[in-house]
């Protein structure tokens, strides 16, 4: 009798490790690879305390990915590196202020805009000369290499400095090595912020341009997964609270 209770003790253990085994792992989310360059704040940039980027850009790739069930390691490098590193598929997703373009459509996927943005001229806060765009011709002027304001100044009859991050033409406008800096209003409203008693934005936003999240051309699934996820936080209202905690406003 003892020796039967200790057989079938034994089958019933052994079954269900058998049945454990059998058992289909639960399902993990797909991982995907974001580039963003972090030299633009309040979209993107580095935490000083936790070395972690940050900003309404990262806000909203994290709060899409949440809807739409997916994992996200970012990865921080130049934004020419971004836009040439996404159009060879070496990473999966870029979301960095990135204007969706005809040109930039030729080499990568774009989910639908998200933020409504446009160039803008900023100058030394003493400088009279500069009033706005028709201004800048025969004056040195600088952008970001690569960005839309890239283009706009290559289009002036200008000299035309490129920047590897932007921050470095604001710093040379107010060391008087730079006359103006062609930039994205949000960002160029966001350096006169931090420096009011130094730089100023002349004229009017002279761009209509939309920023969308960059993605791989060739993963059409994951493009339908973002923008399913962009419209959830535009109907339940969670990108206008991002959008207000990182520019005050929608």
């Amino acid at each position: 009798m003892k020796r039967t209770t200790i057989l079938l003790f034994t089958i019933l253990i052994l079954a269900s490790i058998l049945l454990a085994a059998c058992k289909p792992a639960a399902p993990t989310a797909a991982k995907y690879t974001v580039a963003t360059d972090a030299t633009w704040p309040p979209f993107e940039t580095v935490n000083e305390s936790t070395k972690e980027v940050e900003g309404l850009d990262i806000d909203i790739m994290k709060a899409i990915a949440a809807k739409a069930g997916i994992e996200l390691e970012f990865v921080n490098i130049p934004f020419d590196s971004l836009l040439t590193g996404l159009s060879q598929c070496q990473y999966d997703l870029a979301i960095s202020s990135i204007t969706i373009t005809e040109e930039r459509k030729q080499s990568m996927a774009f989910s639908d805009p998200y933020f409504e943005a446009g160039q803008i001229v900023v100058v030394a806060k003493d400088n009279a000369d500069i009033q706005g765009k028709a201004d800048l011709k025969g004056k040195k002027i600088g952008a970001q290499l690569g960005t839309t304001g890239e283009i706009e100044g290559k289009a002036i009859s200008a000299e035309y400095v490129a920047y590897d991050t932007i921050d470095l033409a604001f710093l040379d406008v107010i060391s008087g090595q730079l006359d103006a800096v062609i930039s994205d209003n949000p960002l160029a409203l966001g350096f006169v912020g931090q420096y009011p008693d130094k730089l100023k934005a002349v004229g009017e936003v002279f761009t209509d341009e939309n920023y969308g999240i960059a993605v791989c051309n060739k993963k059409p699934d994951l493009v339908k997964k973002i923008n399913e996820g962009l419209a959830a936080i535009k109907s339940d209202g969670e990108l206008d609270k991002i959008t207000e905690k990182w520019l005050g406003s929608k």
